[in-house]
């Protein structure tokens, strides 16, 4: 018996970005049309016809939020039929991790508004965005621990401290931090330089470090079993 189907595909972003005064946040827009208007949802829309899916959240960011990002990590499909009112639409989401300060940004075409929120005061969100935002964090959580995806988001040298908060703002709790900081220095690709953070209250400045991403991909050809 033939199939008959009337499905429409979607893409949306969950982009993640990271400051050390902020924490972890995500880039979200607040809808100016039907359905769910003036409400905050993330940035996505329809794929065209002669488009690729990466193409079309690429376009759908550069509209709706005026930001580009180089890499997108594909995360799931959202397929169920009663998550959009209009139609029956499936939805490829993709993740990112950005710098905020790195980029301004804009509102236009179905964006009335945009904006990022603390991952820990995110609204009630249009469709099932609040579902897709937390299986984004999920997927960022259990990467984190096995890949330094973090190191982009730090300066180019930094005092440890930072990279012991980030992780404990993507993973939402309180570490280990003598431990932490043996595991990662055990690797290798992380150096330890003769300059010393500028502190603004008394104390004793600790060393800066970098990552050193050469030594990190060299390291990776080899097998390197990266875990925290």
């Amino acid at each position: 018996m033939p199939t008959t189907q009337d499905i429409k595909v979607a893409v949306d972003a969950v982009v993640f970005g990271y400051t050390s005064k902020e924490g972890l946040s995500v880039l979200l827009i607040k809808r100016n049309i039907n359905p769910f208007k003036n409400t905050w949802a993330l940035p996505g829309g329809l794929v065209g016809n002669h488009e690729s899916l990466e193409d079309a959240v690429q376009r759908e960011l550069k509209e709706e939020t005026g930001i580009s990002i180089n890499y997108l990590e594909q995360l799931y499909s959202f397929g169920n039929p009663g998550r959009d009112p209009r139609n029956r639409v499936i939805s490829i989401t993709y993740y990112g991790l950005v710098k905020p300060d790195a980029f301004e940004i804009k509102a236009d075409t179905d964006a009335a508004e945009v904006a990022w929120f603390n991952i820990k005061k995110v609204p009630q969100l249009a469709f099932d965005h609040n579902t897709i935002i937390g299986a984004a964090h999920d997927r960022l959580k259990n990467k984190i621990l096995y890949q330094p995806v973090g190191f982009e988001l730090l300066e180019e040298k930094f005092p440890f401290s930072e990279l012991e908060k980030l992780y404990m703002a993507v993973l939402d709790r309180e570490m280990d931090r003598r431990n932490f900081k043996k595991k990662v220095i055990k690797f290798g690709f992380l150096e330890e330089t003769i300059e010393k953070q500028v502190l603004e209250g008394a104390g004793r400045p600790g060393n800066l470090f970098r990552f050193n991403q050469e030594k990190y991909f060299q390291l990776q050809k080899q097998g390197i079993n990266f875990e925290i």
